[in-house]
């Protein structure tokens, strides 16, 4: 496992451990709060043009970054509960998807893999 991740999912232990939240981490709630934060990570797009979205400024990009950081936080805290090892489980479903989209095939298509 990577130390970073290490590091981060202690921090994370800590950090729940020190309010008593555990006992709120279901992994219902825990999907919930995920999909909750992705929405937040939406909003800084909603009504922008695709021009507009690859020109954001400083202060907007960090703020997306602190919801990025908070969809993050959810996977790992939804991950760890389940017993998943992130890494695994990230390589497994792009060995899928490279089987599902193979690039000879796909190449610069955004069609679904059942349509081809």
């Amino acid at each position: 496992m990577c130390n970073e991740l290490l590091q981060i999912k202690n921090r994370l232990r800590k950090f729940v451990s020190d309010r008593d939240w555990d006992k709120y981490h279901t992994p219902k709630n825990l999907a919930v709060a995920l999909v909750v934060e992705a929405g937040e990570l939406l909003e800084h797009f909603q009504w922008l043009s695709e021009c507009e979205s690859k020109n954001l400024d400083k202060v907007k990009v960090e703020k997306i970054g602190e919801e990025i950081a908070d969809v993050f936080i959810y996977l790992v805290l939804l991950s760890e509960k389940l017993g998943l090892d992130i890494f695994k489980v990230t390589n497994r479903k792009i060995d899928i998807n490279e089987e599902k989209y193979p690039a000879e095939k796909v190449r610069g298509s955004a069609r679904k893999y059942s349509e081809y």
